[in-house]
């Protein structure tokens, strides 16, 4: 049988997860809590706008790429969508990110039909980027991308 500390134990370590992975600086339970909801909040807001412009891409009938940048606490989450796909396409804006010293720290990729592409970045050693410099680097790489 679990202990009431065993418990009581579990619940604090998992607390402490949940307080780590929402980058919560708070000490009480229900602090964490509370901070772990707003993240969420925000996560959502963040992903119906990302689908919101995804589908005004799709239904403006454009075949330019929909790119954007955020600019992160110490890097950028950049994103790309392009209802067609080439095979060389990730290669060419991973190209174009080590060009202008933007390190992936991690990535996402699907090239199903459509492309569909999202990394958070940082800048390598003391070069400064900004987010719009990112998104031409990224707009130009798929310019200049061969297609199939």
């Amino acid at each position: 049988m679990v202990s009431r500390e065993q418990k009581k134990g579990a619940l604090h370590e998992k607390l402490q997860i949940l307080r780590s992975v929402t980058h919560s600086h708070a000490e009480d339970n229900m602090t964490i809590i509370a901070d772990a909801s707003s993240y969420i909040k925000d996560l959502k807001q963040k992903i119906a706008k990302l689908n919101q412009e995804i589908e005004s891409a799709k239904h403006a009938n454009v075949c330019q790429p929909f790119v954007s940048v955020e600019v992160l606490k110490n890097g950028f989450l950049i994103n790309v969508f392009m209802d067609n796909c080439s095979s060389r396409l990730l290669a060419s804006i991973l190209e174009a990110f080590d060009e202008i010293g933007l390190s992936v720290l991690e990535a996402r990729a699907t090239c199903a039909g459509s492309f569909c592409f999202q990394a958070v970045g940082e800048e390598e050693g003391e070069s400064l980027i900004d987010a719009h410099a990112v998104e031409q680097a990224v707009v130009q790489a798929i310019k200049n991308c061969p297609s199939n």
